[in-house]
């Protein structure tokens, strides 16, 4: 059982938006009782080779969220995202609302402003963030009180983010036929993400969990909703009592194989800055890419 303060009892309405160039699902969550809602990891429409940024996957949210008369309250992350851009400041700035990470978002700064060769301008203290949460932490949506695990092992500051019988696991878990994220890039630990997956396990049976990620294994239709229970039964990674060192040596072997995402470099540039794009000196919007820095 867990030590966290699950109410299953409530069910929030939960709106999943997929991004078919990045496999992303992204969640508009509304309290059931109010107008109040939030963002799940947004995404930001990039067209790498041209240096295009667009954000019809945005729109798409902000129009839903308009024509229901919802009132934005949190744009919440689940971690800086490596195959993925963020939407928050945009929205921010249609909607409002808060944008908030893990507290460990300071330790991914430190890593990738020196891969990135960032100068001192760049603060890496998650101010660009208006809150950081710590494990345990609690905040509001409407007459909703979510709270977030720690689920360190993809990367440092990942979290999982429990409202009501909805947990949305970020990149901690896929779909039981897709298993479980990467934990090779720079902090992470595929022993820590086993921990990690166990504390997500030990929710109760029914909960519902929402996926960040699905990549459609053996050609079955896209999805993104499955339960702890099914986890258990099924996940082919960490499933059926599946060991902590079974893991570990399947993960390490696994990742080995791996190429790094289409997206990383950008991604990470924008993601740690709370989904700000960086600008050269001249105040110009500008991308770096650091060769044989990853």
């Amino acid at each position: 059982m867990t030590d966290y303060p699950v109410n299953m009892s409530l069910t929030p309405e939960v709106k999943g938006f997929f991004d078919a160039a990045t496999n992303t699902i992204s969640y508009v969550v509304r309290d059931p009782a109010s107008t109040s809602c939030a963002i799940i990891d947004s995404v930001m429409d990039i067209d790498y080779a041209a240096g295009r940024i667009t954000f019809d996957h945005a729109d798409a949210m902000i129009a839903w969220i308009e024509e229901n008369g919802l009132t934005l309250e949190w744009l919440i992350e689940t971690h800086v995202h490596a195959d993925h851009l963020s939407a928050a400041p945009y929205i921010q700035g249609r909607l409002g609302g808060k944008i908030g990470i893990g507290d460990k978002i300071t330790v991914v700064q430190d890593t990738f402003g020196k891969v990135f060769n960032e100068g001192t301008e760049f603060q890496r203290d998650g101010s660009q963030f208006d809150r950081l949460f710590a494990d345990g932490d609690s905040y509001q949506i409407g007459t909703m009180t979510a709270f977030v695990m720690h689920t360190p092992g993809h990367t440092p500051a990942c979290m999982v983010h429990v409202i009501g019988d909805a947990a949305f696991v970020g990149d901690t878990l896929f779909m039981p036929d897709g298993g479980s994220a990467r934990a090779d890039f720079p902090g992470g630990d595929a022993g820590a993400l086993y921990d990690s997956i166990q504390k997500v396990l030990a929710l109760p049976d029914e909960m519902r969990l929402f996926m960040c990620h699905d990549y459609g294994p053996n050609g079955r239709d896209i999805a993104w909703e499955t339960t702890v229970g099914a986890e258990k039964a099924h996940n082919i990674h960490v499933g059926q009592g599946a060991t902590r060192e079974s893991f570990v040596k399947f993960r390490t072997e696994r990742d080995a194989t791996l190429a790094m995402p289409r997206l990383i470099i950008p991604s990470l540039q924008v993601n740690m800055r709370a989904g700000e794009i960086p600008t050269d000196k001249s105040g110009h919007p500008m991308l770096k890419v650091p060769v044989n820095g990853l």
